[in-house]
């Protein structure tokens, strides 16, 4: 992942209702929600989040795609994995392994 994506993608989550709408399609998985579900769920106007998911997607954090007259999002947990895979690259000295424990990143410090 280049360094210009990574900030995109930080920029993008960098709002608390882009946040919100992220971290709820992270929670319902692959097969993402509707638009209207989303708005629903995070108590937004559909027109209000209708530009905050557009910034999501162009971010490469989301996908769309339609059903009929419906939208769906979901998280792009491919991208959001490079993303991981580029802020830890160089950790421990670039031995990726040696930071994570049986529960996820280990700081590198605890070594």
């Amino acid at each position: 992942m280049k360094q210009d994506n990574a900030i995109e993608a930080f920029a993008a989550l960098a709002q608390p209702t882009r946040l919100e709408a992220f971290r709820l399609l992270v929670k319902v998985g692959p097969k993402g929600l509707p638009a209207l579900e989303i708005s629903r769920q995070l108590g937004t106007k559909p027109s209000t989040l209708s530009g905050h998911l557009s910034i999501l997607k162009r971010a490469g954090v989301l996908t769309a795609t339609r059903h009929q007259r419906e939208i769906h999002y979901a998280a792009n947990l491919a991208q959001v994995n490079t993303l991981v895979q580029f802020l830890i690259a160089d950790c421990c000295g670039g031995v990726i392994g040696d930071c994570f424990d049986s529960t996820g990143l280990e700081s590198c410090a605890d070594n």
